[in-house]
């Protein structure tokens, strides 16, 4: 029973094909910049990304008509609770006309759509990005009309929150984590009993600053840049979200880059690299007051997760809340297929979009 996988991101789409939960092939297609220059909004490169990944496929000698189903990475659709979801027409339009957001992930379900519609199969996304399981009271600001929002990476956390539960012996229903994805994008969040209940808008919102992103500012000095007349709306939101973080200051989005002039002797790299350490730290304390103290563990997750450093100064500022567990990397490929397999299984019933 044959599952591929998609999963677009900005310069490169991953596919992958499972038996059951056997990876048979994998592979990262990448996409040149000359190449996606044509395309002037993402929804535009569906129609190239499918064929990259049907010529892909034709290469390793897979014929889609043996497959079971697709399961893709959903992008920025109307908030969701967590699930598998069948990707329907309504899915696709939401997707493809941007309304909730332009992210390559939104070329996810319709690559899929359209592959599944040709072959007679089911098409799937898992615990898309707008996953909201958020409670009401950790969504209310200082400002009525105004909500926190959860966008995150609740396909990773939800996937390395089941692994560190398996290792105890448990179940991920029955555990109450703080998970801090640790990328281009940071998100922290309190996962009790399998739901996400409060997490940091990690795109474009509060939190800690990243290597991409701005994080909390202080709101003041923000209206007073906004109304400056220096820089357009376009010039700001980049700023919160592409130009923020270690691009500010530092003028790369590199975490090796950074550690790499720290042991050089830049003083002011290190001053930023120790604040976002401390802002993360912050964060997951946040979250474990949100748990109330009930904490089995603290997970560190993503790529920048990799780094023996950041994981050991991050874990002297938490190790007091609870364990902490390393699972670097991203899953989010045998997540999607894990996802679709438990419906296949019977395990779990796929959700509608409405």
């Amino acid at each position: 029973m044959k599952i591929l996988v998609i999963n677009p991101g900005s310069t490169s789409t991953k596919i992958a094909v499972y038996d059951m939960d056997k990876e048979l092939f994998s592979k990262s297609i990448e996409h040149s910049k000359e190449e996606l220059a044509p395309f002037k909004k993402i929804s535009d490169q569906l129609e190239f990304r499918k064929e990259t990944i049907l010529k892909a496929l034709k290469e390793a000698g897979f014929d889609l008509s043996e497959f079971a189903c697709i399961s893709a990475r959903g992008g920025n659709i109307h908030p969701v609770p967590s699930g598998t979801y069948i990707v329907n027409e309504k899915m696709v339009q939401d997707m493809l006309s941007l309304k909730y957001g332009a992210h390559p992930s939104n070329l996810g379900a319709p690559i899929a759509y359209e592959l599944a519609r040709q072959y007679n199969i089911p098409a799937f996304i898992v615990d898309p990005v707008v996953v909201d399981e958020m409670e009401m009271v950790n969504k209310i600001t200082g400002l009525k009309g105004i909500l926190r929002q959860a966008k995150d990476h609740p396909l990773n956390q939800k996937a390395v929150s089941r692994e560190v539960a398996k290792s105890l012996g448990k179940k991920y229903e029955e555990c109450n984590f703080v998970v801090a994805h640790l990328g281009g994008g940071i998100s922290v969040a309190a996962h009790r009993k399998g739901r996400i209940i409060d997490v940091n808008n990690a795109l474009n919102g509060d939190g800690p600053f990243s290597p991409e992103r701005a994080g909390d500012l202080p709101n003041v000095s923000v209206v007073e840049m906004c109304f400056s007349g220096n820089y357009t709306k376009e010039e700001i939101l980049k700023m919160l979200a592409g130009n923020g973080g270690f691009v500010s200051h530092l003028g790369t989005n590199s975490l090796k880059e950074v550690l790499s002039r720290i042991e050089q002797g830049d003083e002011y790299a290190k001053l930023v690299y120790d604040a976002m350490v401390l802002q993360i730290s912050k964060w997951i304390g946040i979250m474990a007051v949100v748990l109330k103290g009930e904490v089995d563990g603290v997970i560190l997750t993503g790529g920048m997760a990799k780094s023996e450093k950041l994981v050991n100064d991050i874990k002297e500022y938490v190790k007091f809340i609870a364990p902490v567990y390393t699972v670097a990397g991203e899953f989010e490929m045998k997540a999607l297929m894990e996802g679709a397999l438990r419906v296949l299984r019977g395990e779990e019933e796929a959700k509608t979009y409405e």
